[in-house]
This record gives C-alpha cells, sequence and structure tokens, in this order.
C-alpha cells in the first residue's frame, strides 16, 4: 500500500485519526517522522533539521487551532557527534521559542541513518477540523507558497546557505488560533496546496475552485523556476510549506485575524459542490508523498 492507502485503512480501526492533531479532551498531541535520505537533502544543517522537524509536528498544532505547549524529538543517528547534537537541540528549541512553546527533551538512538520521530502537545477547547467546508465559503491560505520548492533547488544549486534559510519556517500557531470561530475547515499544506484541497474536499464533501493568479508564491520561487507552469509546480504540488489551507463563511474577517498576527492571509477561491479546479481545469491530486523528494 501507498501512505494514503494505510491511512485509509487505519481510518477504520481509529476514527479519531484523519485530522492533522488528533484531540482527547482539551488536550492536542501530534507526531511526525523525519529521514535524512528523503526529508534533509545534502547540506542541511542538524540545527535546520531539529527546526525543521519539531516545526512540522507544531504546524500540524496550528491547523487545529492549538495553542502549542512543548515538543519532544527522536534523535537517531550512526554516531553522536557533539557538535550536531548540540545544533538540532538549538534549532527543536529556537523554534518552539517562536511559538510560545517548550522543547523538553526526547530519546537518543543509534541507527545507520539519520531519522527523528517529533512530538508536540497542545491544548484546544474548540478544534478546527477538516470536515465543516461548504459550497459558498470562501478558501484562503496563510503565508506564501513554494517556500520549500524554492529551498530544493537552492541545495540541488550546492547554495546550502540560501536551503536552509528557506527550510526554517514559522509554524502558524498563533494565525491558527486567532481562526478559532472564523474558519469552518482546516489543515496544514505539509502536502501541497493541491492535495490538500483535496483532502479537505473529501472530508467536507464539496469541490474547491481556485485561481492561479491569486495564489501568494514565495518570492524565492521566481528565482529558480523555469517558467510559468513551473512556478505553479512549486507553488501547488511541491508541498512541505506548512502553510494554514482554511475555509471560510466571513473572509475579511478571518483575513483580518490572521493579520493580526503579523501573518498574510489571501483568499485564493471558494468551495464548490464537486470537484477539484483551478481557472475551470481540474486540479490534480499530486503532492508531497513521504519518502520521496
Amino acid at each position: 500500500m501507498d501512505e494514503r492507502s494505510a491511512l485509509a485503512m487505519l481510518s477504520t480501526a481509529l476514527p479519531g485519526a484523519g485530522d492533522d492533531a488528533a484531540v482527547v479532551g482539551d488536550l492536542a498531541i501530534t507526531t511526525d517522522m523525519l529521514h535524512e535520505r528523503s526529508d534533509f537533502p545534502a547540506g542541511t544543517t542538524r540545527e535546520t533539521a531539529g527546526w525543521r522537524a519539531v516545526g512540522a509536528s507544531l504546524s500540524d498544532l496550528a491547523a487545529m487551532g492549538a495553542d502549542a505547549t512543548c515538543a519532544v524529538a527522536v534523535y537517531a543517528a550512526p554516531a553522536f557527534e557533539e557538535a550536531e547534537l548540540s545544533a538540532f537541540v538549538r534549532g527543536a528549541s529556537e523554534v518552539c521559542e517562536r511559538v510560545d512553546a517548550e522543547y523538553v527533551g526526547g530519546d537518543l538512538d543509534e541507527h545507520t541513518e539519520f531519522t527523528t520521530a517529533t512530538t508536540a502537545v497542545g491544548h484546544v477547547e474548540d478544534p478546527i477540523y477538516r470536515d465543516g467546508a461548504a459550497p459558498g465559503d470562501a478558501v484562503c491560505v496563510t503565508g506564501e507558497l513554494g517556500r520549500t520548492a524554492a529551498g530544493l533547488r537552492k541545495f540541488a544549486a550546492d547554495d546550502a546557505e540560501a536551503g536552509n534559510d528557506l527550510f526554517r519556517f514559522t509554524p502558524r500557531v498563533a494565525a491558527g488560533r486567532a481562526l478559532r470561530g472564523h474558519t469552518s475547515a482546516m489543515m496544514d499544506s505539509s502536502d501541497g496546496l493541491a492535495r490538500s484541497l483535496h483532502q479537505l474536499a473529501e472530508a467536507s464533501d464539496c469541490g474547491f475552485e481556485i485561481e492561479w493568479d491569486r495564489l501568494p508564491v514565495h518570492p524565492a520561487v521566481d528565482a529558480v523556476a523555469d517558467d510559468e507552469a513551473d512556478r505553479r509546480e512549486c507553488a501547488a504540488h511541491v508541498g512541505e510549506d506548512f502553510e494554514l489551507v482554511f475555509t471560510t463563511p466571513d473572509p475579511a474577517a478571518a483575513v483580518a485575524a490572521v493579520e493580526a498576527t503579523g501573518t498574510d492571509a489571501t483568499v485564493i477561491g471558494e468551495a464548490t459542490e464537486s470537484g477539484v479546479v483551478a481557472d475551470g481545469d481540474a486540479l490534480p491530486d499530486r503532492g508531497y508523498t513521504h519518502g520521496e523528494h
């Protein structure tokens, strides 16, 4: 099975699964695993790895509208190097500080490949799920799209400094918290905008129509994209931008709530009865797949 087939199978046995984080009472909890081979291109520092790995889990909390409390990580490597381990902890701690959370440790293990598994914990009384979108709602995104795609191109071009900078993102915890009461459905864009829209459409039993010209594309994409088609590929399909994709019946209020946190939000289209399209053409359900880059 591929990852999505496995998740579909597990949803039968685990009915509480399926959103960005599990909610038990007012506790929100999520976990992620990243590998050197598939998630950290050559040139990725351990500081960036710690930041990005923990940030990915914090992004899941953001997608539920949760307050982030703390994070832990497993650090597994062929050998423990003091400088690398210290850098990893520094990155993990710094990204937690960005969202008023605390990095509190984890576990060490030997492994043939650098691998990290992270868990983030938060609290939310009124979580935002993926299944509340309705036709007529506006669909919006926070921040800018294509940041990771640009970072991957920079790493491939041996510009590790730029690649590391683009790989360190601020999880949208403040924006997610601000959207409580303003949004009908939400998830993060770790799998890419296109795949996120398909997942929201499936969960909410609706469709989406977006406009390419409305997408807020990270300026670094313009420096690496070959043409307009490549620019759209970077923005919609590469994934791992860790922005929020959300729907709202009141876009003016939702956008204002996000912008009050210092983050941009952009209306890119609206929810429809069925189908996921961009400028009238079907938008392929294609995005990030774990184990591939």
